[in-house]
């Protein structure tokens, strides 16, 4: 199977959008620091992950995310988590 995933920094408040196909592991390198783009924003939290059967497709769910509507599609999706989470 295949992971995407928003991490929700707990430092910064920023998201970090994400593909792996082990997400308990990658979790791990991400708040151990061994992830060069999240290393100075840990902690993180997992607050969304979705997942599919063909690599591609996940992929290409991640390029959306990373993309100004996808970001808007996971502030939206979370809205209520996001209310009380705002710092």
């Amino acid at each position: 199977m295949f992971y995407t995933y928003f991490l929700h920094s707990l430092k910064d408040g920023k998201l970090y959008a994400g593909f792996t196909t082990d997400l308990k592991k990658r979790l791990v390198k991400h708040n151990s620091g061994k992830v060069f783009s999240t290393k100075s924003r840990r902690p993180l939290r997992l607050i969304y992950c979705e997942v599919c059967l063909n690599e591609q497709d996940a992929r290409q769910r991640e390029k959306y995310f990373k993309t100004g509507v996808g970001k808007k599609f996971i502030k939206n999706r979370l809205k209520h988590y996001f209310q009380s989470h705002e710092k």
